[in-house]
């Protein structure tokens, strides 16, 4: 991996963009990013090099511990992710093990972590798009939201905000998720996964 202080790591939180789908379940890698930019205390612009807003900032206590991170949100629709990521990394040129991809994941329990390096896409769209513009070893912050219930379909289900029992525990959620990647850009994959994956 490139421990060259000056690269930077690229935190890409996956959703759609417009205030119709802010609560919705598919965007809470915008919500951990969200949270990530107030905690590094900047705000999102637009970007010039690709369909996104960014924030550039370091992440960790100041010092030579500390990380230059790229946050990002796609503008682009969750389907066509892979465009704009692809054009922020090579903007910046950041390496594929430096690219951490925070998104919501049927297959795990609510409020429930999962951390890795590469794989599948697991039928989620915006995953599908960057594998597809720039290959799989990225990172993933895995946020569970559990499957449809009954015969709602998938498309349904993330598209609908979450329910009111969830929403007690979304900030907590969303608060930890956000815990999980600053331990992985600070302190390394094994590091993060012992700590967050449950």
């Amino acid at each position: 991996m490139a421990d060259d202080a000056a690269t930077p790591w690229l935190v890409v939180g996956l959703g759609n963009p417009g205030g119709e789908y802010a609560g919705n379940r598919h965007n809470i890698g915008f919500m951990v990013v969200d949270l990530l930019a107030e905690r590094m205390g900047g705000k999102f612009k637009a970007h010039k090099a690709g369909r996104a807003h960014v924030l550039e900032g370091r992440m960790g206590a100041p010092g030579p511990a500390s990380r230059r991170v790229v946050l990002a949100k796609p503008m682009s629709f969750m389907n066509l992710s892979g465009g704009p990521v692809n054009a922020l990394r090579d903007f910046y040129k950041v390496p594929l093990e430096r690219i951490v991809a925070v998104h919501d994941e049927l297959d795990i329990d609510y409020a429930t972590l999962r951390l890795k390096l590469g794989g599948g896409d697991n039928g989620h769209n915006g995953l599908k798009s960057m594998t597809k513009a720039m290959g799989a070893d990225y990172h993933r912050v895995r946020c569970g939201i559990g499957r449809p219930p009954g015969r709602m379909q998938v498309a349904d289900f993330v598209l609908k905000d979450f329910s009111s029992t969830e929403r007690k525990e979304l900030d907590w959620f969303v608060d930890r998720s956000a815990d999980a990647v600053e331990c992985l850009v600070l302190e390394g994959l094994e590091r993060a996964q012992s700590a967050y994956n449950s």
